[in-house]
């Protein structure tokens, strides 16, 4: 069981993957057989790396606990944890390198993903028993590295092992219907807070649309915890235990694109929680960041914490507020 000490401030303890994003952008998936010409390309670590990145952005201190291997991609995501300023708990695996994801960025800013697997599909008990945990934390998963049996083994475990007054971020990711159900349930069950976008929401409700949908969403995580369902330009819709959902504006830009946006507004939410800000005024903050990121080309454009809080000065009073 990780160790419990009593810091002034609590970090973002991260349970997810860093890879490397081959990010292309299209006019239009091909069909099948078909092919086409990217009109920009990069070459980057990402995965949870944006996640982190945007809590790091916004003021947050940030471990990540995941692998990572040796090689090509490796090198990259080595040289990304390197200069990111993150306690980085693993030492890596020596004899596998690390995974990468095609991403395909088309015309109308929706965002396509292929996986390919590696060192960060590894995880173990053992790799988790690293982490030593802080009073004031907050644990953020991501569903993608549930994918993973090794991950889904060993992550569900640590979960119940931590301290119960440790808060737990869940973001399922587009994974969340292909993920193992006894997996899934335990980690719901340590969850505090589940953040996913409005596609998400419908498949693990079973169907239902968004208010709906945070209802049965409610039951199925910890008692007295809260809903966040993400539903792009419209913000988010917000249920906590005992009241009525509400929605949370955003704000209007022009997207260019949406690749990144989940996890910007992941790690500002997370970075305001941590910061103190009730759960309404960290949604808020999270929506205007993820709307900024959408403006940058790449997976890795969270606004700094001096931009948002521009953003937030600049727009109406009413916008947003509850």
């Amino acid at each position: 069981m990780s160790e419990l000490s009593m810091p002034d401030r609590g970090r973002l303890v991260y349970v997810g993957n860093v890879i490397v994003d081959l990010v292309m952008q299209i006019d239009a998936i091909p069909e099948p057989g078909g092919d086409t010409l990217a009109h920009a390309s990069m070459h980057t670590a990402g995965g949870g790396f944006n996640t982190m990145i945007a809590a790091a952005r916004d003021g947050a201190d940030v471990v990540f606990t995941g692998q990572y291997g040796t090689g090509p991609f490796g090198s990259t995501v080595r040289a990304a944890l390197a200069d990111s300023g993150f306690d980085v708990v693993q030492a890596g695996i020596a004899d596998v390198d690390s995974g990468y994801c095609v991403a395909l960025v088309d015309a109308s800013t929706e965002r396509t993903f292929v996986t390919s697997v590696g060192a960060e599909g590894m995880l173990t008990a053992d790799d988790l028993a690293r982490v030593t945990m802080r009073a004031n934390d907050i644990v953020f998963v991501s569903g993608y590295s549930l994918a993973h049996p090794s991950n889904a083994a060993a992550i569900p475990g640590w979960l119940e092992s931590i301290p119960g007054n440790v808060r737990v971020v869940l973001d399922p990711s587009p994974l969340i219907g292909e993920l193992d159900a006894d997996v899934r349930e335990r980690v719901l069950r340590r969850t505090d807070i589940l953040t996913l976008n409005a596609r998400e929401a419908q498949i693990l409700s079973g169907g239902r649309e968004k208010s709906a949908a945070t209802e049965r969403l409610s039951s199925m995580i910890r008692v007295g915890g809260s809903v966040i369902v993400r539903d792009g330009e419209r913000g988010a819709l917000l249920a906590r235990a005992g009241t009525a959902a509400v929605t949370i504006p955003a704000i209007e830009v022009t997207a260019v694109d949406s690749n990144g946006a989940g996890d910007a507004h992941g790690g500002v939410l997370t970075a305001a929680l941590l910061r103190g800000a009730a759960l309404p005024d960290a949604v808020r903050r999270a929506n205007f960041a993820a709307a900024l990121a959408v403006t940058q080309v790449g997976p890795s454009t969270s606004p700094t914490a001096t931009q948002i809080d521009a953003a937030l000065a600049d727009a109406p009073r009413s916008q947003g507020r509850l």
